[in-house]
């Protein structure tokens, strides 16, 4: 990647992003796709949609929806206590392991600095929660955030049952290995930059474009595919392509390298043949090795809009992860090779 796309990733890992309140991410996106795209435009759902329309005639089924998620994991205020500690829930497939004793922002009527605490170790064991916190088995009903604010004050600004709680900016910035990039939340902020390059590269060589292709950031894919659900019901085409993180596991024989994986299947169905060839095909002609894999305990957008009939055909593109929902690792190269996948694919559909 060059810098200017460097700085963009660390623009979209800091930014905010809870299931519903991605302001900050969807304005990112929406100012990246407007320098590639024909239209942009933010739908009622709150997604960002842009199109880069075929210059040769075609029938609208052909369309092609790429989807990128805009929200992360989060947690959501469950109850404000008498001592203005918070008690959260998961937002999205998150576990208190997925962040640890960290720094959170509340996102109340303004930014509220806490702290996720699983409380101490040095305890004897006598409280359910201690105990859970000593054998590191540790669950949302252990953790607190704690604000040091008053019920009042808490109140005042904005706090109560259903705000949303993020990991601090303080905490986002992603960390550099040797040959690999590291950060919270490159689910999907790395796979939203793979369909912003992708766009660029289908704009530059749009003459060979053969049906129009929609660019679609959604909301709300980790608590329900509501957003992406919403869009495929609106939007022209019959086949969605989603493009994800996919785990790194040797039970799904997974390799943390830039050869995208092409998944085949998850918990919401198998996705079609016809387009998992094309991906794998797409793969080859960019110069990648496809790692074909059945994704069991996963889900996405594209199965989602085909598990209730919204897409006649599916398929999911991900680029390569090591500790999904916790500190993700990716190949420095994974998200290049999953954009130039993608151009290969819908300018070859």
């Amino acid at each position: 990647m060059t810098q200017e796309d460097l700085d963009l990733l660390e623009r979209l890992l800091i930014a905010h992003g809870p299931g519903g309140q991605e302001d900050e991410v969807r304005s990112i996106c929406r100012l990246a796709l407007e320098s590639h795209c024909h239209e942009v435009n933010v739908d009622r759902a709150g997604n960002v949609i842009g199109v880069i329309r075929s210059q040769h005639p075609s029938d609208p089924d052909d369309g092609i929806r790429v989807m990128a998620h805009l929200d992360e994991i989060a947690m959501m205020v469950k109850r404000v206590n008498e001592d203005g500690t918070l008690e959260v829930i998961a937002l999205g497939g998150a576990q208190p392991i997925s962040f640890g004793a960290c720094p959170v922002d509340v996102l109340g009527s303004s930014v509220i600095p806490g702290v996720l605490s699983f409380g101490s170790m040095h305890n004897s064991g006598g409280t359910s929660q201690g105990r859970d916190v000593l054998t590191g088995d540790v669950h949302w009903p252990d953790v607190r955030v704690v604000t040091r604010r008053s019920v009042e004050a808490l109140t005042e600004l904005g706090v109560r049952a259903g705000t949303r709680v993020v990991l601090s900016k303080h905490w986002r910035k992603p960390f550099q290995l040797p040959d690999a990039i590291a950060a919270h939340f490159l689910d999907d902020r790395a796979p939203l930059l793979s369909i912003i390059l992708a766009a660029r590269g289908v704009a530059q060589r749009q003459q060979q474009l053969k049906q129009d292709v929609w660019f679609v950031c959604t909301t709300l894919e980790e608590e329900s595919n509501a957003g992406a659900m919403y869009a495929a019901s609106r939007l022209p085409g019959d086949t969605t392509i989603a493009v994800e993180v996919g785990p790194v596991l040797k039970e799904y024989g997974t390799r943390l390298c830039a050869d995208p994986i092409i998944n085949t299947g998850d918990e919401k169905g198998y996705y079609s043949r016809e387009v998992v060839e094309g991906l794998a095909n797409a793969a080859e002609r960019a110069g990648y090795a496809p790692q074909i894999a059945l994704l069991v305990d996963f889900a996405s957008d594209a199965s989602a809009v085909m598990s209730h009939g919204i897409s006649a055909k599916a398929g999911c593109l991900a680029i390569p992860t090591e500790t999904t929902h916790g500190f993700e690792i990716i190949d420095h190269n994974g998200i290049d090779a999953c954009a130039a996948t993608l151009v290969e694919y819908l300018l070859g559909a």
